[in-house]
């Protein structure tokens, strides 16, 4: 049996890892599950290293992937805020397992870094 070339194919998580695990997404994530609905500038506040434009970018992603909602008020000023959806919020237990094995794994990974840096 011959394996495809396709990644996606071949693997059927990547698509997943794509979305989820692409820079910042997880920061924005946990910081609207842990903090509940913000607007940018609180979101950008907590992410501190983060830029606006790169801040930007990954919400309209997120809110196209259906895991961030923004809401739009018409007010003067106008004020967006942007929440976790149900379908982000799912991916909690995702998060939770890569936490535990991180918590028990990473001294491991760390201590095979040394060993292969010091070869």
């Amino acid at each position: 049996m011959q394996r495809s070339a396709d990644p996606e194919i071949a693997c059927p998580v990547a698509p997943v890892v794509d979305i989820v695990f692409s820079r910042w997404t997880t920061p924005i994530l946990w910081a609207l599950h842990e903090y509940g609905r913000q607007r940018f500038v609180e979101l950008e506040r907590r992410l501190t290293t983060i830029t606006p434009k790169v801040l930007t970018q990954r919400l309209r992603q997120l809110e196209r992937d259906g895991l961030v909602a923004r809401t739009y008020y018409a007010e003067v000023p106008p004020r967006v805020e942007y929440e976790i959806t149900d379908l982000g919020a799912s991916l909690g237990p995702l998060f939770a397992h890569l936490t535990t094995w991180a918590d028990t794994h990473l001294p491991a990974v760390e201590r095979a870094r040394n060993a292969y840096d010091t070869r």
